[in-house]
């Protein structure tokens, strides 16, 4: 007898934890992405600013579930959906075409970054989304501070000493905060005629406080300790135009600037990816501003109960697009699956338990928020701690993340300075000259 097929699209947290509940059920799985690999996310920052490495806060997903013999892993993105016939279109490696046949479907795919319509910004300022983001986002930090060595004015070194990020919630502060770790720490005894310590970090953000979410008080600590390592916060400040060489600001006022930045990286916005639009034109299913699908309380789409959407891709009742929604998600979600298969009624709907967040402000400073709980300074930073190596795949990946944080607290070192210098996409280094046009 033919055992019925699960299909979860993506290696995130909601697909994990949904193919980590259904390897253990009377069900045959196919877990497809895009990677085959499963990132924790959270730590990416620490990835790209050379504390932690791609490995350690990675796992492959074949790794994961080698004993689970129902689980099938599919290097493949998925493109396109046939509801009628139950079959999702992906792309495989090579660029040809695999359908899969699927009786129940759940999509965990998350969001992309989002450029609020200006797509011709992110060639110049990469987001943080996967592990290529952080790895390019290294290359362009150390690219920077090399570059800057080579010069021989301060004038000339201003520009490669001035990294822009924007957007103050959690990403851009931990990533701001960890380039100035990076710039008065690690790479203060590394140079000869430069000193680091001078790089500019500037922060923007159209808001009004910096990790808004995290409530008053504890956005007020993190903007003291962000402004005591000195980064330079601007609020109210838009991004409007970004470029090789800089970026033009909008203030408060109304007034326009330009800021001469040869590192510009972009922590604000999230976007759904093409998918999603497949995937709602197949289903009829609606969508939000940021393209974003509507989900019944029990994560199903409309008219579609085999189809479940999870995590950040889904919305539903204003969640917060943090990993804990994509786990718990990701869990209901399998649990439906198996009560449908065994014929039992479906359990109640998907209720998030709000475990609380956490941002990692600076060494031995971090904030935490769950339920009444306010927690800032050491004591914060310890619990950030704790909660991070909890939900770190694998006890390799803990135990060499916490030997590496010692390490580097310890001395201020950070062993992952390897990068490329040749980018991936375009095949230039940063140190070749423009190009030089041609006889019109």
């Amino acid at each position: 007898m033919t055992r019925p097929h699960v299909v979860v699209i993506g290696g995130g947290f909601g697909g994990l934890y949904a193919t980590r509940r259904l390897a253990r059920g009377p069900v045959d799985v196919t877990i497809m992405d895009s990677t085959g690999v499963h990132t924790f996310q959270p730590l990416l920052y620490q990835c790209a600013t050379g504390m932690l490495s791609e490995g350690q806060i990675t796992a492959p997903l074949r790794s994961l579930f080698r004993r689970h013999p129902n689980v099938r892993t599919l290097l493949a993105q998925a493109v396109d959906l046939d509801s009628t016939n139950q079959r999702v279109q992906a792309l495989r490696p090579d660029g040809t075409t695999v359908h899969v046949p699927y009786d129940h479907l759940i999509v965990a795919i998350g969001v992309q970054q989002s450029y609020f319509g200006h797509d011709d910004i992110a060639p110049h300022a990469p987001g943080m989304k996967t592990i290529d983001d952080a790895l390019t986002i290294r290359r362009r930090i150390l690219d920077a501070f090399e570059m800057a060595e080579s010069l021989p004015t301060a004038e000339q070194r201003q520009p490669w000493m001035t990294f822009a990020l924007v957007g103050a919630g959690p990403t851009g502060v931990e990533l701001a905060g960890q380039l100035r770790e990076l710039a008065t720490h690690t790479l203060s005894q590394q140079f000869r005629s430069l000193d680091p310590g001078q790089a500019r970090v500037l922060l923007y953000d159209g808001g009004n406080a910096a990790l808004a979410s995290f409530g008053p008080a504890l956005s007020r600590r993190a903007t003291r300790t962000l402004e005591h390592l000195g980064v330079e916060l601007h609020l109210q400040t838009t991004v409007t135009t970004v470029d090789a060489c800089g970026l033009q600001i909008t203030d408060r006022h109304g007034g326009t600037s330009r800021i001469d930045a040869r590192t510009v990286l972009w922590t604000a916005g999230v976007a759904a990816p093409p998918f999603a639009h497949a995937l709602a034109q197949a289903t009829a299913a609606k969508q939000d501003h940021s393209g974003r699908l509507l989900v019944r309380p029990d994560l199903t789409l409309p008219d579609h109960p085999e189809i479940h959407v999870v995590g950040d891709l889904a919305t539903l009742n204003h969640l917060p697009g943090v990993a804990e929604v994509a786990i718990q998600g990701g869990w209901h979600a399998a649990g439906q699956v198996l009560h449908a298969v065994a014929g039992e009624p479906a359990p109640a709907p998907f209720r998030y338990r709000d475990l609380g967040s956490a941002a990692y402000v600076s060494r031995g400073h971090a904030i935490v928020s769950a339920g009444p709980l306010r927690l800032s300074g050491r004591l914060g930073w310890l619990a950030w701690g704790l909660i991070h190596i909890t939900f770190l795949t694998g006890y390799r990946n803990r135990a060499g993340a916490i030997l590496t944080w010692m390490s580097t607290l310890a001395s201020g070192k950070r062993r992952e300075m390897v990068f490329p210098t040749r980018d991936p996409d375009t095949g230039q280094t940063a140190f070749a000259p423009p190009a030089t046009p041609g006889p019109v």
